[in-house]
């Protein structure tokens, strides 16, 4: 028997955890196992041969406990404690769990007091209005599960590796296979090269078709092979297929240009290209006139020979990058060298892992003019909240470390809680001793679409409320948006002066590009924030970027992009 992938190591003791939680395990087990989960789909290496070698607890969060597990999966093909609870719960009863707004407590509570242990028995249920009567689901609920089912949420589909994930390994088998050749040339294609917020796969050209023979020698690969005399196909531990495409030197732009663009965005250069009498294909650009074939080093030469000037990776999703780059408008895109501040970021007051000094150093290094330290407040819902009281010392701690440090602005400040009414959840005499706030939701997310516009719009009504942190809620390839006008949060904003954070943390990049495009043409600014609670956490700050410069902001279009005394004007509140 072949060892098992990483993956399906991972998806057991995700399914272990799953059914401990539905068998009434202390949080904190169901935790490790998750997190374990999670560890060994990110390992780079065979975590079954790492498991064999003796070396898998290397693998942070796994102890002994979870060795045992795994290598009786890796033997046996089984986990004994997975079989003995899946003897306990239907089998149904766990797809039940991947429906939002459900997880193994709630589904739990259906079957002990309905009986409900299939998605085709909760459908019924909610169809026959019985889900309506347990306490703490109503008939909103009941209608939420329905439309869950109708969307096929309970089938879990895999999800696509979120950017900073794949950019990791893209990036270490790019390493590997220059380390082979040094003079090659590698580049990473693809939607990864377009920032997106999660790829399919990874894509790779070379100019040489010698690495192709490499790819399935690669230690960071599960499998690969040459699958034609130009490409190579592998699978990495973690699951993400690696694409490898071989091409002349001369060629190269061709084919990266091809592997780089959106399906919608090479569709409508060929189509445009057509009506110039050209035909623009991974292997060239053949001209009508002279039955010329045109090989392009570079992508610049690519879109020149269109007659177009030259688009950045992130903006080729056909939403108008090629008439602008016929007109000669494209935007100068932000850059992370304009960022100038950082406007969100946690100590260890809150649930962040380093001193407010420590952070501020941290940023001085990156060359940043101001840093808030913004931890969370008083409702928040995960511990380590700060309390008035609390709060008003964080005050005075954060001008005392300003006043110490040279070379950088501190802003004492706060990641306020919106209430569901709307409202932050600090008084505003308090609030009006900050220098910064940044309103946030953190809890209550099922209210229903106007209920939820409603409270972020009068959120960012209020007078002390700077701006709106990550306000549409959503976790990458994890949790969908809450129900809420975006357009209408926008038109607040713009109307009372709010700014609208990008949150760069690559789980978040929220707004997306195409919300944060929407806001800045309706006159709002932009911050782009690494949400950071750790220094470390600093560095995430250009996921926030790529989402910008995928939205089309330029640096006039981000607030933190401004030195500090004009960043300090703009707030515009005394004692900025």
């Amino acid at each position: 028997m072949s060892d098992p992938a990483n993956s399906t190591i991972a998806d057991a003791l995700e399914e272990l955890g799953d059914l401990y939680e539905l068998d009434g395990a202390v949080i904190h087990r169901v935790l490790a196992y998750r997190n374990a989960a999670r560890a060994v789909r990110d390992a780079q290496g065979s975590v079954a041969q790492l498991a064999r070698e003796g070396a898998v607890t290397s693998i942070p969060g796994i102890g002994a406990t979870l060795e045992r597990k795994i290598l009786d999966l890796i033997e046996t093909g089984e986990i004994p404690a997975t079989v003995k609870l899946r003897e306990r719960y239907p089998p149904g009863l766990l797809a039940i769990t991947a429906l939002p707004g459900l997880g193994p407590k709630r589904a739990r509570r259906l079957f002990d007091e309905l009986g409900i242990d299939s998605p085709d028995a909760l459908r019924a249920a909610a169809s026959a209005q019985r889900i309506r009567t347990l306490k703490g689901f109503g008939a909103k609920g009941e209608e939420a599960i329905l439309a869950a089912l109708d969307a096929g949420a309970a089938e879990r589909p895999r999800s696509r590796p979120p950017l900073d994930r794949a950019l990791e390994i893209g990036e270490l088998i790019i390493d590997a296979l220059r380390a082979r050749d040094p003079e090659a040339q590698i580049m990473l294609a693809g939607s990864a090269r377009r920032r997106a917020d999660s790829v399919k796969d990874l894509d790779i050209v070379v100019d040489r078709p010698s690495l192709l023979d490499a790819l399935g020698t690669l230690d960071l690969l599960e499998e690969g092979a040459r699958t034609s005399p130009s490409a190579a196909r592998g699978r990495t531990h973690s699951g993400i297929t690696v694409e490898l495409r071989a091409v002349s030197s001369e060629q190269f732009g061709n084919l990266l240009q091809h592997l780089t663009g959106s399906n919608a965005h090479n569709a409508a250069l060929r189509e445009r290209a057509v009506r110039a009498g050209l035909h623009i294909s991974e292997y060239g650009i053949l001209e009508d006139a002279t039955e010329t074939i045109h090989h392009c080093a570079t992508e610049e030469e690519v879109y020149a020979r269109a007659g177009l000037g030259y688009i950045e990776p992130e903006l080729r999703e056909n939403r108008g990058e090629l008439e602008a780059a016929a007109a000669g408008t494209l935007p100068v895109l932000v850059d992370l060298s304009d960022i100038r501040g950082d406007l969100h970021a946690h100590t260890t007051a809150s649930d962040g892992h380093a001193s407010i000094e420590q952070m501020a150093r941290a940023a001085l290094a990156l060359g940043y003019e101001y840093l808030a330290i913004t931890d969370h407040s008083a409702t928040h819902g995960f511990g380590d909240e700060v309390s008035p009281e609390q709060l008003r010392r964080q005050i005075e701690l954060v001008h005392e470390a300003d006043a110490k440090l040279e070379g950088i602005k501190l802003l004492a400040g706060s990641e306020v809680n919106v209430l569901p009414d709307g409202s932050p959840d600090y008084d505003d005499d308090l609030l009006a001793e900050l220098d910064w706030v940044i309103a946030s939701v953190h809890t209550s997310f099922a209210l229903d679409r106007d209920a939820m516009t409603e409270r972020m719009c009068r959120a960012a009504s209020h007078p002390l409320v700077d701006a709106i942190g990550h306000p549409t809620g959503r976790l990458v390839e994890r949790r969908a948006p809450y129900e809420l006008d975006v357009d209408a949060l926008i038109a607040t904003c713009a109307a009372n002066g709010t700014m609208l954070e990008i949150n760069a943390s690559p789980h978040r990049r929220d707004l997306d590009e195409i919300h944060s495009r929407s806001a800045a043409a309706a006159g709002v600014s932009l911050v782009i924030n690494s949400d950071a609670h750790s220094t470390g956490g600093l560095q995430v700050l250009r996921f926030g970027i790529w989402t910008a410069r995928r939205a089309w902001l330029t640096a006039a279009d981000v607030a933190n992009t401004l030195p500090w005394p004009e960043f300090a004007a703009k707030l515009g509140r005394s004692g900025r």
